[in-house]
């Protein structure tokens, strides 16, 4: 059964077409218009949008492909220009510095396909689906496995990378495979075991040195092992359980970005930050939550550094007081050298 499938052509990189534009801040821009396709390469394009933080600066420059065939075209652009490639999902799990990111921001959010096969109990969806879409469309076919996934706020690209969890499980426990994409534009299926999971983390992370740059992939697609046949009533039943639980135990009334910390076991980050007293301490815009001390929320006009040196001192007081290093589960992106002053 396939459940989305989403248009659009293939990039290609040859004869390229350039126009001139005013971005809001009447600061001119460019556009970059790959002939005869709907994919275009835009110059400094606003991140904020892109973020559930809804702070960051600029992407030097910023593509959203449609399909494998586009983000191919794209990464074969940045190669040939030696640009330094960043990729982004949902920007449910990021933090972009104010100062913006370097080089080709590649948006997977309209890569989109799902594909729920009853033969095999499979589902095979493309990087840029809703992670909560896929767990209702699961429920409401009597598919059994990720009701978990209903308040996890990303795509299946995402929870591949960082192995999203909730309620004791994980994208590790269910994965069959991931298609990925090379640097240089190879697509290769890789298993769990190959991925390296770990405790919301993978081998795909990949670090900042330039080795490490030059071995990320990019998550294309992934085959999740579901369990169909179960009443579907009864599947949805348990799906909205876990959606209340999350909204009575966590805010969404202001942009977060999820949990900000990895619980260091057998604690849990929210506790060891309560405990700390430092529930509702603000940084400018930015406050840790008053309804769960491991959310970092934007009350209204913070900035990438607000947030930025709110996690920094969380880390230095809960040191000091438990001697416990917390590590952060949100990834920063761009330059925060001196952003504390």
């Amino acid at each position: 059964m396939t459940i989305s499938q989403a248009a659009g052509n293939v990039c290609t990189v040859s004869s390229l077409n350039t126009k001139k534009q005013q971005t809001p801040n009447s600061v001119e821009s460019e556009v970059i218009y790959l002939p005869n396709t709907d994919c275009a390469i835009k110059s400094q394009a606003s991140l904020s949008a892109f973020t559930s933080y809804r702070v960051g600066g600029e992407a030097q420059l910023y593509v959203s492909p449609r399909n494998v065939e586009a983000l191919q075209a794209s990464l074969k652009y940045a190669k040939e220009r030696d640009l330094k490639v960043t990729t982004l999902g949902a920007g449910s799990n990021l933090l972009v510095s104010d100062g913006g990111i370097s080089g080709l921001v590649i948006a997977t959010r309209h890569l989109r396909f799902s594909h729920f096969d009853p033969k095999t109990g499979q589902l095979t969806v493309a990087a840029g689906e809703s992670i909560p879409s896929l767990a209702w469309a699961a429920a409401e076919l009597g598919w059994e496995g990720l009701e978990w996934a209903v308040g996890i706020p990303g795509t299946a690209g995402g929870a591949v990378v960082m192995n999203a969890g909730a309620h004791n499980s994980c994208i590790a426990d269910m994965l069959v495979s991931a298609q990925v994409l090379s640097p240089d534009g190879t697509l290769e299926t890789l298993t769990p075991d190959q991925l390296g999971y770990s405790y919301r983390t993978s081998l795909l992370q990949g670090g900042e040195s330039p080795s490490e740059r030059l071995r990320q992939r990019i998550v294309t697609q992934a085959t999740l092992q579901l369990a169909p046949g179960a009443d579907p009533a009864a599947v949805v039943a348990i799906t909205k359980q876990h959606k209340k639980h999350r909204l009575s135990t966590q805010p969404y009334n202001f942009p977060s970005c999820g949990s900000v910390f990895r619980n260091p076991k057998p604690y849990s980050a929210g506790w060891l930050i309560e405990q700390t007293g430092l529930k509702g301490y603000q940084i400018g815009g930015a406050q840790v939550a008053l309804l769960h001390a491991n959310f970092i929320v934007n009350r209204g006009g913070a900035k990438a550094s607000d947030i930025f040196c709110l996690i920094r001192h969380i880390q230095h007081q809960v040191q000091e007081r438990w001697s416990i290093n917390l590590e952060p589960e949100v990834k920063m992106i761009g330059e925060f050298q001196g952003a504390c002053g």
